[in-house]
C-alpha cells in the first residue's frame, strides 16, 4: 500500500456468482486498521492488482441471493472479514480461520481480497451474517463486535479449566472495542469498570448507561482497589499493559485486544510478572479477528442491546463522497466514525 493514494473512485460493478449475495452497501465503519493501510503501514492488494478497496466494518441489504441460501431480499447483513487459507491449515479446516496456523489466510479490505467500501458488493453466502432488521442504524458496529464476542468465548472457555465464578470486569480502553467489550460484561451481570483517559465528552455517560463504572487515572492502582477477576485490555498502550502485568488477583484472566507498536522498552520486572502468574495461577492472552461461530454471538448480543446506546457509539457519519474525512488526522472527539454508502 502506498500512503497518501487512498481515493473514493469509479469501480465496476460485482457480479455475483452461483454461491454468492449481492449486497447493497449501507454502510462503512472506519477503524485504526483503515487509517493504518491508508498511510501505508500496512495491506495488500489483490494478487496483480495495485489497488485494494477499503473496508472491512460492513453493513448491506440484500439484492438477490441464491436459492435455498437462507437469504432474501432486504435482509440485513454484514460480510466476514477473514477467509481460511487454501491448504488449509488445520484450524483453518475447522472453521477456526482467525487461529489460522501459516498466515495464508486473506481478509475483506485488509490483506488481498477487496472490502466492503462500494455501494454494492458480493459476498459468499457462507460469510454471510443475517442481522436483526432492528439495527439498520448500528448494525455497522457488527465487526468490532465479533472481536470482544471472540474475547469472552475465549474468557468463558479458559474458565473451564477450573471453578471460576468472574464477578469484576477491567476494561482499559473506552473506544470502540472497550465499550462493546464493557456491553458484553454487563450482559452478563459482571461489576463492570472502564479506564480511559477522557474526562468529558460522551465516554463517560455511556459508561454510566451500563451501569458500569468509569475512571481515570493509573491501570496499577484501580486494578489494585477493585481486585478484577477479568481484564480486557483495549488501547495497545505499552504503559497500559506494562501495569496490568502487576495485576495479582488470583486466577485473574487478563485478556490483550489492543496492538502495540513494538520497540517501547517499559521497565517490566520479568521476576514480578512471573511470580505472580505462577503463584496465583494467572493467565494473559491475546485475541484477535473472529470466525463465524463469533459472528452469530455478536448478532445476538446487538440484538438484545438497547439500540439508541449503540447509536451513541457512532459520533460522526459521513456521506461516501466525503469519506476521505474519516482518514485525516485530529482529535475530533470521536469514537466510531461511519460512511454512509
Amino acid at each position: 500500500m502506498q500512503a497518501g493514494s487512498v481515493a473514493v473512485t469509479e469501480v465496476p460493478d460485482p457480479v455475483p456468482a452461483a454461491d454468492e449475495l449481492l449486497v447493497e452497501g449501507v454502510s462503512l465503519g472506519i477503524c485504526g486498521t483503515d487509517r493504518e493501510i491508508a498511510g501505508g503501514l500496512y495491506g495488500w492488494a489483490p494478487p496483480g492488482r495495485e489497488r485494494l478497496v477499503l473496508g472491512h466494518e460492513s453493513l448491506g441489504r440484500v439484492k438477490a441471493a441464491p436459492s435455498g441460501s437462507g437469504f432474501a431480499e432486504g435482509d440485513l447483513v454484514v460480510g466476514i472479514v477473514r477467509r481460511p487459507d487454501p491448504v488449509p491449515c488445520g484450524a483453518c479446516a475447522r472453521g477456526e480461520w482467525d487461529m489460522c496456523r501459516n498466515g495464508r489466510y486473506v481478509e475483506r479490505g485488509i490483506k488481498e481480497v477487496d472490502g466492503f467500501g462500494s455501494s454494492s458488493w458480493v459476498v459468499k453466502q457462507d460469510f454471510a451474517v443475517k442481522l436483526d432488521p432492528s439495527l439498520g442504524r448500528v448494525g455497522v458496529l457488527m465487526e468490532p463486535t465479533t472481536v470482544v464476542a471472540k474475547a469472552w468465548d475465549q474468557i468463558e472457555r479458559i474458565n473451564r479449566r477450573a471453578w471460576f465464578d468472574p464477578k469484576t470486569l477491567l476494561v482499559t480502553g473506552a473506544g470502540p472495542i472497550g465499550l462493546l467489550a464493557a456491553l458484553l460484561g454487563a450482559q452478563r451481570g459482571m461489576d463492570v469498570h472502564v479506564l480511559d483517559r477522557a474526562t468529558d465528552g460522551p465516554k463517560p455517560g455511556l459508561v454510566a448507561d451500563l451501569g458500569a463504572s468509569y475512571h481515570t487515572g493509573g491501570a496499577a492502582e484501580l486494578a489494585e482497589r477493585i481486585a478484577p477477576d477479568v481484564v480486557i485490555e483495549a488501547t495497545g498502550a505499552t504503559a497500559v499493559v506494562a501495569q496490568l502485568m502487576e495485576v495479582n488477583n488470583p486466577g485473574v484472566l487478563i485478556c490483550l485486544t489492543g496492538v502495540s507498536s513494538p520497540g517501547k522498552d517499559t521497565g517490566v520486572d520479568i521476576g514480578e510478572l512471573n511470580r505472580n502468574l505462577v503463584l496465583d495461577n494467572g493467565l494473559v492472552f491475546g485475541s484477535v479477528n473472529a470466525n463465524l461461530g463469533h459472528y452469530q454471538l455478536a448478532a445476538q448480543a446487538l440484538a438484545a442491546a438497547d439500540e439508541s446506546w449503540l447509536s451513541r457509539l457512532i459520533t460522526r457519519r459521513l456521506p461516501l463522497e466525503r469519506a476521505l474525512e474519516a482518514f485525516e488526522p485530529g482529535d475530533h472527539g470521536d469514537i466510531k466514525v461511519v460512511v454512509d454508502l
